[in-house]
């Protein structure tokens, strides 16, 4: 399938690693300019040399004031704004709800809203003027249903999907798509810290903790990074065009709702 990239840009948020990385890797093979991003620097240098027509941007999303420069940077290092932006960055804390203070509240909304709705406020307008854009953002299933002891992911994510599903039926007439992509468990640095976060707090080892994590995965383990990065290029592509306001999961089967 010609997915139709060829000659696009793309700003992938936090794409020296994990889920980021396996989008901008996604991307390039498919012939999208990319913008890799992320507080290393040497990192980012390194994976957009690795990429075809790839460019490194080194920028702290999170940092006061940080989505600014990022985007302008991108822009610069891009040529002219993106056509793509991937929504893309660290989660808080585990925790249960009943622990959550007022300042866990701010601590979730820095890290999951506050930045990604300023970046998409500064590339929408060129995506509505010119009638083509995607809005990509990298979630987690607890979107879907809630997981437990990620109480502060579960709220900030659940926060930014829906003002995203409100912002698809707004933009939609000027061909821009909006669209959520839920990971389960991929095989990234990200699960792995959360399984020896899981078996710290249980009394059980990481290999007992993953090896129950797959047990409850129809597909039988974990997903590979490449797998999602295939799913996140297919949703930025042209075919894709007339799928939008959507949360698109890729996890083996493990939320079992529709």
């Amino acid at each position: 399938m010609d997915l139709g990239l060829t000659g696009r840009r793309a700003l992938v948020c936090a794409s020296t690693g994990g889920l980021g990385e396996a989008t901008a890797r996604a991307l390039a093979a498919e012939g999208a300019r990319v913008a890799v991003t992320g507080r290393r620097g040497d990192r980012a240098r390194a994976l957009a040399a690795e990429l075809p027509g790839a460019v490194a941007v080194e920028g702290d999303l999170l940092a006061p004031g940080g989505p600014d420069p990022l985007y302008a940077g991108a822009v610069e290092a891009l040529g002219k704004e993106p056509d793509i932006l991937v929504l893309n960055g660290p989660g808080p804390r585990p925790g249960s709800a009943s622990d959550v203070t007022s300042e866990d509240l701010t601590t979730a909304v820095d890290l999951l809203l506050r930045p990604q709705l300023r970046l998409i406020g500064l590339a929408l307008p060129g995506m509505r003027a010119r009638g083509f854009g995607r809005l990509l953002a990298i979630g987690s299933s607890g979107v879907a249903a809630p997981l437990p002891g990620l109480a502060l992911s579960n709220l900030g994510r659940a926060a930014l999907a829906g003002h995203l599903k409100t912002l698809a039926a707004e933009v939609a007439p000027d061909g821009v798509t909006v669209n959520l992509l839920l990971p389960g468990r991929i095989a990234t640095d990200r699960v792995a810290a959360l399984d020896a976060a899981a078996a710290e707090r249980s009394g059980r080892s990481v290999e007992q903790v993953a090896a129950d994590s797959r047990a409850a995965i129809p597909a039988g383990r974990y997903g590979r990074p490449e797998e999602f990065g295939a799913a996140a290029a297919f949703l930025c592509g042209a075919p894709a065009s007339y799928i939008t306001g959507t949360a698109l999961r890729c996890d083996g089967g493990l939320v079992r709702a529709l």
